[in-house]
């Protein structure tokens, strides 16, 4: 484990609309206001994504289980930003993801469309020097402080 402490620096609320995409959205968010590091959570719904929904076994580096929303997706979700080795935005973001009563739970990664509205609020944090760097051990971006 490692931790720093920092505070709360800037808030972004935003709207993506209906047949937006969603992570396209959000990294050109990013790096206009040259976000690097902060959390946030989104809320609304997904029209379409391209989902992990876990390792095919419990093993380093894992191998992802990938899943495609079939239909309209109830969304709420948390997620992390921070830049890789090469100062591009990283973003990990993980989601409840319901429909008619059937939940998934999932790494929201790719061909993200926006159903009617989701709601986004980014809480930029001061005072922490951290990327998520390329992890080759994990096969992963591993966050990292400085």
């Amino acid at each position: 484990m490692d931790y720093r402490s920092g505070s709360a620096g800037r808030i972004f609320s935003i709207r993506f609309d209906e047949g937006d995409d969603f992570l396209a959205g959000l990294n050109e968010i990013i790096r206009q206001e040259n976000i690097r590091a902060a959390w946030f959570w989104v809320i609304g719904g997904l029209r379409s994504a391209e989902v992990v929904t876990g390792p095919r076994e419990p093993v380093m580096p894992p191998e992802p289980v990938w899943a495609n929303l079939g239909n309209v997706r109830e969304t709420l979700g948390g997620g992390s930003i921070f830049r890789d080795e090469k100062d591009e935005p990283k973003v990990h973001l993980h989601a409840a993801l319901g429909h008619h009563g059937e939940t998934m739970t999932a790494c929201i990664r790719k061909g993200t469309t926006t159903y009617l509205v989701l709601e986004v609020c980014i809480i930029e944090i001061d005072g922490i020097k951290a990327t998520r760097p390329w992890y080759p051990e994990g096969g992963f971006n591993r966050l990292t402080f400085a």
